[in-house]
């Protein structure tokens, strides 16, 4: 660790840093600079290269200067950690948090003599750093208008992202092109340079803040963008000193499989705070919810109803049946015979009062009894509002009748909410936050869909179990584009998986959806399978319908033994948009489960089982691609084959267009 010294480059620097940092083992550094006029910067190197260039740092104010220029360096203040925390759920067990950190304490040399710190924690995989208001009297009611924070690449690199303020909840396919092209997108955006170093950057611990989402400009240079409270409002983000801001995040890994074992996000994050949870418990569960998706049933309330009493005893004895531990359950109560989805016909849902054909005690006692229980659900339809003059009545509710979860929603039209603020603002993550709170309070998970982005908040607040937060496969049954295509998978573990684990509803296998001729799952059947371990989540849905499931009763038995919490996790190849292979070892098991899949071509990958228990013999069970299986002309053609293998083996799979393999390595 370095300070006040330059960190070397491959680049002459015109000013000299006032202050610099590296990683534990020299990989990453980061230079500070104040400018002539005081104006702070930074700069990022990664083994030696520049990887971002001179950056600026700052905000401008509501009614106030803006705390941009004019600063010099008070204090420098270095501190290093290296500990080992363990996740009490999580897609690894055990993670490192091993880092060095640089305090910076800056104030204007001038007028109010403002104080603003900059914080910055520099591993070996990454850097991430904010912004603290200290306590003082020139600034304690601050109202930002933009923080002008700034990453500018050092070239134009490839992005992956999906649009920002686009109005559907971050539900988007992804799109490619050089940065200077993205405009206004989401986080997280996952750049390759050059020279094939893989950059993903976002944000970590967004709490009573806005979120971020970034601009891409000439040159590769990025802005940080936050949303504004309203469109009738410039102020972003209200807070009064002392305050922080969420880590502003850079992953960095020489190759993109090693992104998904990043876990700088989490690190930056506080630990538990919620004390004992050992009430949380991943699960696999079942529920009405395909069903309505293919008309089959609805939400509403009448003769096709799907949240009846009836229906429900069938998924409960299903659940039973097969061990699944919950049941969703998604229009049991009152409120989804209007346009709920339009501004203002959220208002109508009630969160505590049943539909009369959904006999919510009996089926509490009837799940019991199976051991099973009843997931929740509380579509909101972005009333915020309504939903929080209920909390107290919804979460009792959820108690009382024995929902360890609760699926929440928060689907709307357009790009703000029905009371005129933006989805994804300051009151809408403190909202979150809220719901989050008095689910703990209850001893309940949550599962939230439509929903802020994920920032690592579950290391704080474990029972946040799962989000959707990006175009999931409810999009196969409805969606006028067809469903989600082929490469849609192979991109969002290098993406939108990298802020945490996604409700992405897998196992479908009925993929040309007779109901819907327009619209066809895009994978073959084995790659639905495949996404119960590529597609990280602690609750995993079997999507389809009992009667899908019960047509393949030997595909359906990789639904039943793959694990949801996980002891390790060890990426086995992939390129973005491509292809992927994971292997996860199961938490409390010597067994190990791998999943891997293609885009639309055909592929054929070998695994080395190199990461295997030395001295163990394995039998592994592989649900592969059929022959002549094809995502759009024979999705639901698989094969399964046994052998044994151990250490070192290795295993050949050929993947089909649009397919995929899963394969259980149960120990001997």
């Amino acid at each position: 660790m370095v300070l006040i010294a330059s960190w070397i480059s491959t680049s002459a620097i015109a000013q000299t840093p006032v202050a610099s940092l590296s990683s534990p083992a020299n990989t990453v550094g980061v230079n500070i600079y104040l400018s002539p006029a005081g104006e702070p910067s930074y700069k990022i190197f990664y083994k030696g290269k520049d990887l971002v260039m001179n950056s600026r740092l700052g905000f401008e104010l509501k009614n106030q200067p803006a705390l941009s220029g004019g600063f010099k360096l008070v204090s420098a203040k270095t501190s290093k950690l290296d500990q080992t925390w363990e996740q009490p759920w999580g897609e690894e067990q055990f993670i490192r948090n091993h880092y060095n950190q640089l305090h910076l304490a800056l104030r204007e040399t001038s007028g109010s003599q403002r104080k603003l710190d900059v914080v910055f924690r520099v591993y070996d995989d990454g850097i991430g750093f904010r912004y603290e208001f200290p306590q003082q009297s020139t600034l304690s009611s601050i109202e930002i208008v933009r923080e002008l924070t700034e990453f500018n690449m050092a070239a134009d690199y490839t992005a992956w992202w999906t649009p920002g303020q686009a109005g559907n909840q971050y539900e988007y396919l992804y799109q490619q092109s050089p940065v200077s092209k993205m405009g206004l997108v989401h986080t997280p955006v996952t750049m390759k340079t050059t020279d094939g170093t893989f950059i993903a950057l976002h944000e970590a611990a967004l709490h009573n803040y806005s979120t971020m989402n970034v601009t891409g400009a000439a040159g590769g240079k990025i802005s940080a963008t936050l949303v504004p409270i309203s469109k009738n409002m410039p102020t972003a983000v209200k807070i009064q000193a002392p305050a922080v801001t969420p880590w502003r995040t850079l992953q960095i890994e020489d190759s993109a499989a090693d992104l998904i074992t990043n876990y700088l996000t989490l690190n930056l994050n506080e630990p538990n705070k919620l004390g004992d949870v050992s009430w949380i418990k991943p699960a696999k569960y079942v529920g009405i919810w395909w069903e309505l998706h293919l008309e089959k049933t609805s939400w509403k309330s009448g003769p096709t109803h799907g949240a009846t009493t009836a229906n429900t005893k069938k998924y409960i004895d299903f659940a039973a049946k097969h061990g699944f531990a919950g049941v969703l359950v998604e229009g049991w109560n009152k409120g989804w015979d209007g346009e709920w989805w339009l501004p203002g016909g959220g208002n109508a849902f009630n969160f505590y009062t049943p539909t009369p054909d959904f006999d919510v005690e009996e089926l509490s006692r009837y799940a019991k009894q199976k051991g099973v229980y009843i997931i929740g659900h509380h579509e909101t339809g972005a009333a915020i509002e309504n939903y929080e003059s209920q909390l107290d009545d919804a979460f009792d509710f959820l108690q009382r009748y024995g929902m360890k979860a609760v699926k929440t929603g928060y689907v709307e039209t357009g790009e703000e909410l029905v009371n005129g603020l933006y989805h994804h603002g300051q009151f809408y993550v403190n909202h979150a936050q809220r719901v989050i709170d008095i689910a703990a309070q209850h001893k309940i998970a949550v599962v939230a869909h439509e929903t802020v982005k994920d920032t690592g908040e579950r290391r704080t607040y474990p029972n946040i179990i799962s989000r959707e937060v990006a175009r999931g496969q409810e999009y196969d049954a409805w969606s006028a584009d067809g469903g989600n295509p082929p490469n849609h998978t192979a991109i969002i573990p290098f993406t939108r998986m990298l802020s945490g684990p996604m409700d992405f509803t897998p196992g479908a296998f009925e993929l040309t959806l007779p109901s819907r001729p327009k619209n066809q799952v895009n994978t073959t059947l084995a790659k639905q399978l495949a996404l119960y371990v590529v597609i990280y989540s602690p609750v995993q849905m079997a999507s389809d319908l009992p009667e899908h499931y019960e047509q393949h009763p030997d595909a359906f038995q990789f639904i039943k033994d793959v694990a949801v919490d996980w002891q390790t996790t060890k990426p086995l190849g992939g390129e973005i948009g491509e292809y992927v292979a994971i292997a996860r070892k199961a938490r409390a098991s010597d067994n190990w489960f791998i999943g891997a899949l293609t885009n639309e071509k055909a592929r054929n990958l070998t695994l080395k089982l190199d990461f295997l228990d030395a001295g163990k013999k394995y039998t592994a069970r592989i649900y592969q691609d059929g022959k002549n299986a094809h995502y759009a002309k024979n999705p639901g053609s698989y094969e399964i084959r046994e052998l044994d293998v151990a250490h070192g083996d290795e295993v050949s799979l050929q993947l089909a267009p649009g397919g995929g393999a899963a394969i259980s390595l149960i120990a001997k």
